[in-house]
């Protein structure tokens, strides 16, 4: 392979990696290919025009979206490495199943070979849950249907709101109940509300899925078509209810303690007493509900809306939840819905499915075998080195910001130096042995998943918080922070190349990885983890004219994303991406000084021509490489919180003088914002 210091097409080495795991080898290939790649620019586009395009034109050019695919991005390309690593464990472990002496490996085995038995689920067909149907067809009164939803919450399968443990925002030690909104199978509450054109088709959609579904699980045409309306509406009327995502941006909107007793009077069609003794928690007296308008149309649909429109949401909910693990009719339907969403043309293979299951369901398990080949000491003591460093320059930024007094300065370092992070994989792996997985079929295993993980949630409530626990399996490509933890984790599998390795320059690795750590460290600081404070808890720890200057600054963040355009016509909403744009633009700011604090003492070489600074932002600008479909894209200004690929890049790139100094940008140049347009916090 070229050596990491040569500008060359960058080679996935998929198989060296695959070898290595059949092997059972301890690290990844010696040599991970270079971190930058040439063939990836296009050199047409001045970098200071249109830096994205300058850094990524050429591998957009070269790289159609795969037919499977809605979105095709660097992040894809290095799950899909991080895929054939785990479909080797998955496949050994499903051969073994029967003769392992690990519980684990069994487990594993077991739920990826009953996934996997295709010929066995066409048998089937619907029978794995009919006897749920006949649950439904059986319910007759609005006694039932409280029944019914006790009983499916306690059977793993959830429907209808979310319930479960929760940090408390406000006293970050305990464990408590929540309740929050659900119920809706549009992506988003405004699929409901709104009238153009796109959002009526994706409705008129809907009510076609949701009415071929009803007729596959044996209702008549007519029946289904009239139970299609019946669910639009009953959804529609919890949709009207519901927070909007930009609403659900506020923590303190979502905070609401309140009592069973006062819950049950609020919303009297639906008693959460009883509810609780269903799912065996009958001594909890209180609850956060994170949404009590929806709380409150809830009960009232319960209340009024005639039972056999229950029935026909519920019986549809349960049959399109199961489809993805149906026979070929459910799947190709339940495909046939997403891909308008989305833009597929093509399923995903069964083994990528089941691999995404066994991920979700026994990732502890899963990860461990991956760590073992993916994550090696040496790419753990350099990521150390990196948050050491990040960390000091964080610091020096807070004490520089002139326009934050000492009392939050001082607050807000006292928060930077508690963060607690989180590098690879957890320190203490989760203990399935209460999860009983059998021979078949998939979907029994499934629920038994579902029931072990339902158990295992509701147990933390009254309980201390666990502060070594993951949101992520060590294989997810991505990262994030935590503000009730106060943490940053990075899980293994976004630590490798073509974002990071040991071996990488300097400016590569803080700039392919490194921007990513400053966007999690930000977080802390964005207009929303900046009002949890050191230990986890929401609450104003700001000076009143801090939180005024900080909106000036963030409202200029609002005020660019705002302006973006994408499909011509539809803007990037600056409100729901407020806090990843911040992040983005002040985890590039602190990564760039972290990186020229890295230098100092060593040679400043050119590589390929490249001076350090340019390679970072390359760097950064590679790793956010992407193409989308038009549903996609349009599917994600509405529902993601992050910007598209090319914001995202050129975005915080546009705000950073540095940037322009290491380009030669000039002012007027698209790549250079105005002095009294640039958004700067940290």
């Amino acid at each position: 392979m070229p050596s990491p210091r040569t500008l060359a097409a960058l080679p996935l080495a998929a198989a060296a990696v695959m070898a290595a795991a059949a092997a059972g080898a301890q690290t990844v290939p010696a040599n991970p290919g270079p971190p930058l790649s040439r063939a990836n620019l296009d050199t047409t586009c001045a970098p200071c025009r249109n830096f994205y395009q300058y850094a990524n034109g050429g591998w957009m050019a070269s790289n159609p979206i795969p037919a499977a695919f809605s979105s095709w991005s660097g992040f894809n390309e290095l799950t899909e490495r991080n895929n054939l690593v785990l479909k080797e464990v998955l496949e050994a472990a499903a051969r073994d199943a029967e003769t392992t002496p690990s519980a684990d490996t069994r487990r594993l085995g077991r739920f990826y070979g009953t996934c996997m038995d295709s010929a066995r689920t066409e048998r089937d067909g619907i029978a794995p849950i009919a006897a749920d149907l006949r649950r439904i067809d059986a319910l007759r009164s609005r006694g039932d249907l409280q029944g019914y939803i006790g009983a499916l919450h306690r059977e793993g399968m959830g429907g209808l709101f979310g319930f479960g443990s929760s940090q408390d925002a406000k006293n970050s030690t305990r464990v408590i109940a929540e309740a929050g909104q659900g119920g809706l199978g549009l992506p988003d509450r405004d699929y409901y509300t709104r009238q153009d054109s796109a959002t009526a088709k994706a409705r008129d959609n809907y009510v076609q899925h949701v009415q071929r579904v009803l007729a596959l699980a044996g209702e008549p045409a007519a029946q289904a078509a009239a139970d299609a309306q019946r669910v639009l509406a009953l959804e529609t009327a919890l949709a009207a209810a519901s927070m909007s995502r930009v609403q659900m941006r506020d923590p303190n909107a979502q905070y609401h303690i309140m009592t069973v007793a006062a819950l049950d009077a609020m919303a009297p069609g639906f008693s959460f007493a009883t509810y609780l003794r269903d799912v065996g928690l009958p001594s909890i007296t209180e609850m956060n509900v994170a949404q009590p308008d929806f709380f409150k149309a809830m009960g009232r649909e319960l209340a009024t809306r005639p039972v056999e429109d229950w029935k026909a949401y519920f019986r549809f909910r349960l049959v399109n939840g199961a489809s993805s693990w149906l026979s070929t009719p459910f799947v190709a339907e339940g495909f046939r819905y997403t891909s308008g969403l989305t833009g597929a043309r093509e399923m995903q293979p069964r083994w990528k499915r089941c691999l995404r299951m066994a991920d979700n369901f026994l990732g502890d398990a899963l990860g461990q075998a991956y760590v073992r080949v993916a994550y090696t000491p040496e790419a753990k003591a350099a990521m150390e080195d990196m948050l050491r460093n990040m960390r000091a320059v964080y610091a020096e930024r807070i004490r520089a910001a002139d326009w934050m007094s000492d009392s939050t300065k001082q607050a807000a370092l006292e928060k930077l130096g508690t963060f607690n992070q989180k590098l690879g994989y957890p320190s203490v792996w989760q203990d399935y042995s209460r999860m009983s997985i059998a021979t078949g079929p998939f979907i029994a295993n499934v629920r038994a998943a579902g029931r072990y993980e339902e158990d295992r949630d509701r147990a933390k409530i009254g309980r201390p918080v666990d502060r070594n626990e993951w949101g992520m399996t060590a294989p997810t490509v991505n990262a994030y922070y935590n503000p009730a933890m106060n943490e940053i984790v990075f899980p293994a599998g976004r630590l490798q190349p073509p974002f990071f390795h040991p071996s990488y320059d300097v400016a590569a690795n803080y700039g392919g990885i490194g921007g990513t750590i400053g966007h999690e460290m930000t977080h802390g600081f964005d207009d929303q983890g900046r009002q949890f404070d050191a230990q986890g808890n929401l609450r104003e720890w700001w000076t009143a004219e801090d939180v005024r200057r900080f909106g000036e600054r963030a409202q200029k963040v609002e005020n660019q994303y705002n302006a973006y355009v994408v499909l011509d016509s539809m803007h990037v909403n600056g409100k729901l991406t407020m806090g990843e744009n911040i992040a983005d633009i002040g985890g590039m700011t602190i990564a760039y000084y972290a990186m020229e604090k890295a230098l100092e003492g060593r040679p400043r070489e050119l590589i390929d021509g490249f001076t350090p600074e340019q390679r970072f932002f390359l760097a950064y600008a590679q790793a956010r490489r992407a193409v989308f479909r038009p549903q996609q894209l349009r599917l994600m200004v509405q529902t993601d919180p992050h910007s598209p690929n090319e914001f995202r890049v050129n975005g915080p790139l546009s705000n950073m003088p540095e940037f322009a100094a290491a380009f030669g940008c000039k002012q007027g140049d698209p790549m250079v914002r105005a002095e009294e347009l640039r958004a700067k916090i940290w």
